[in-house]
């Protein structure tokens, strides 16, 4: 069977099923597990280069007005792998391939492989399509094992909630502009014993003021930025521009600020979503990060 994902997510899922023999082709994010990053490239971005959070936004901004896609695919190297499974999404066109330039891809090949599209917008939801990419692949035993090893450990992390009253956690997608983290974030946050601000869960990531900001004074504040790891999601901080009474928040002056590998851990709804709220749990209880994988959480301040 070959396979190419054009979702670094569907990719961390196909792995963990067994299947990375079978993945042929992938996307330029497609970095976890790291034997992903030898797959021949199949859908690259036109952004490239080293932009600040507020000059990858205006790019974003600018392609998007203009019609344009922000993906694209190699034709001749999609051709010359035949796939008989690509797994896709239509959740986010700013994060993946939309599925309209997949089909204009798909169209020209010489057969038709069969198209798997993940949406998910919840916890659930991510673990459903596990076993959607398991059933479409003949791995229907392996997505049980892995769904019911996740539940788990979700279990345990709620089972070990202690505070008696939740801290208001503001989880920030997006610095420059301000984006709080949608979709699975806000319930991870609830799982994990806190209480998500500014958010509602299931529902998109969307642009919040800093007026806002200061009028719920977050009690935590855990800095995700979309599609960056630990030590990039720290650089973005120490050089933000921030309000006057940035001082003033709670989060701040309790020194609860935190840094986290959002790319790894939150952004993609993949099996490591669930580390991520381990992550959460352990930082809401302002304890040790031993235990958590190296890189992936920092106290800021």
């Amino acid at each position: 069977m070959q396979i190419c994902s054009f979702l670094p997510s569907a990719t961390e899922i196909l792995y963990a099923l067994g299947m990375g023999e079978s993945v042929s082709g992938v996307t330029f994010e497609c970095d976890y597990p790291p034997e992903a990053r030898q797959k021949a490239i199949i859908v690259d971005t036109l952004i490239h280069g080293d932009l600040t959070p507020q000059e990858i936004d205006e790019a974003v901004r600018r392609q998007v007005a203009a019609g344009g896609s922000l993906y694209f695919v190699d034709l001749p190297k999609l051709k010359a792998i035949h796939p008989d499974v690509v797994v896709t999404q239509d959740l986010c066109h700013v994060c993946a391939i939309s599925e309209s330039d997949l089909a204009k891809a798909i169209s020209e090949l010489p057969s038709r492989p069969h198209v798997i599209s993940l949406t998910p917008h919840t916890l659930e939801q991510v673990l459903q399509s596990v076993e959607t990419v398991g059933g479409a692949i003949g791995r229907q035993s392996e997505a049980r094992d892995l769904i019911d090893g996740l539940r788990r450990r979700i279990e345990r992390v709620r089972s070990n909630v202690r505070q008696v009253k939740p801290p208001r956690v503001l989880c920030l997608e997006w610095l420059s502009p301000l984006f709080q983290g949608g979709h699975w974030i806000p319930e991870m946050v609830a799982i994990a014993g806190g209480d998500a601000l500014l958010a509602t869960p299931g529902e998109r990531s969307t642009n919040i003021s800093w007026e806002q900001v200061l009028e719920s004074d977050p009690e935590v504040v855990v800095v995700m930025p979309c599609g960056f790891h630990l030590e990039e999601a720290i650089a973005q901080y120490r050089n933000g521009c921030f309000p006057k009474d940035w001082m003033n928040v709670s989060a701040v002056r309790h020194r609860r600020v935190y840094a986290v590998d959002g790319t790894a851990y939150f952004s993609r709804p993949g099996p490591r979503l669930v580390t991520g709220l381990e992550i959460l749990q352990a930082i809401l209880r302002d304890g040790s990060f031993a235990e958590l994988p190296s890189e992936s959480v920092a106290k800021i301040i």
